[in-house]
């Protein structure tokens, strides 16, 4: 399980008697920064005929922006940018975990697949949810917590349930995609060790082993691009979700 394992590259400082390292998690996140830099730079040409790299920009911007208009509404255009630049962090970061590095002697790292990346991005944006929340309406946010038309023999129970709700969203957001990162990975290292196991039992065993094996693990990393990309998205759209909450109270 290498490509799970956070491994010191070096020596950064200390704080306080604790290291504090470069890792590489830290590494593979600054990889996928520059990819992003670059594919934005590369594709920020405004060419009045434009080429296939400026189309794949503009089409990734104007689907983020679509889709923040369909959750939000006008008022969404102006955080765009963060769950644009949200969707394509987590995208990068989960293709790069998939692709094939180690045909040339280096580990690909899935960030996305450790529960404290995924947590501090879920926590990021719940703590944007809760500054909007609060700046564009005051006390009156917590009416979140009490949906039009409760009853009133119900006003004391609907609020916390709400508010239970409300709270465990971050858990939720930064669980699902941990999850879904981690558990395509595992399935496709089981299956490598089927052809590795099978090999070194016998060149028979390895071949009746490995060629189904290795079919899966072609068919699952097919699936698993799918779901990189499908992850990424839901990350995104549950983030301008729970922003619309913020914005157009109920």
């Amino acid at each position: 399980m290498h490509q799970f394992e956070v491994q010191k590259i070096f020596d950064m400082f200390h704080v306080g008697g604790h290291e504090v390292a470069f890792t590489t998690s830290a590494a593979w996140m600054i990889a996928a920064g520059l990819l992003l830099w670059v594919f934005m730079i590369g594709g920020m040409k405004r060419q009045l005929v434009p080429g296939r790299w400026q189309v794949a920009v503009e089409g990734f911007t104007g689907f983020i922006t679509s889709m923040m208009n369909a959750n939000i509404g006008p008022e969404g255009r102006k955080y765009t940018p963060y769950v644009f630049s949200l969707f394509m962090f987590i995208l990068m970061l989960n293709v790069l975990g998939l692709m094939p590095l180690g045909l040339f002697g280096v580990h690909p790292f899935t960030v996305t697949s450790h529960f404290t990346i995924t947590g501090f991005l879920a926590i990021l944006s719940f703590a944007i949810v809760l500054i909007v929340g609060f700046w564009r309406h005051g006390l009156h946010f917590f009416s979140l917590f009490v949906p039009h038309g409760t009853p009133i023999w119900l006003m004391w129970l609907i609020p916390v349930i709400e508010l239970v709700s409300f709270l465990v969203r971050p858990f939720s957001l930064a669980l699902r995609l941990f999850v879904a990162m981690t558990a395509g990975h595992v399935l496709m290292k089981v299956f490598a060790s089927f052809i590795i196991d099978g090999l070194a039992a016998s060149p028979a065993i390895g071949v009746g082993v490995g060629i189904p094996s290795m079919a899966l693990m072609v068919g699952i990393s097919g699936l698993e691009l799918l779901v990189a990309g499908i992850q990424a998205y839901v990350f995104a759209l549950l983030t301008s979700l729970y922003l619309n909450d913020a914005i157009n109270l109920h």
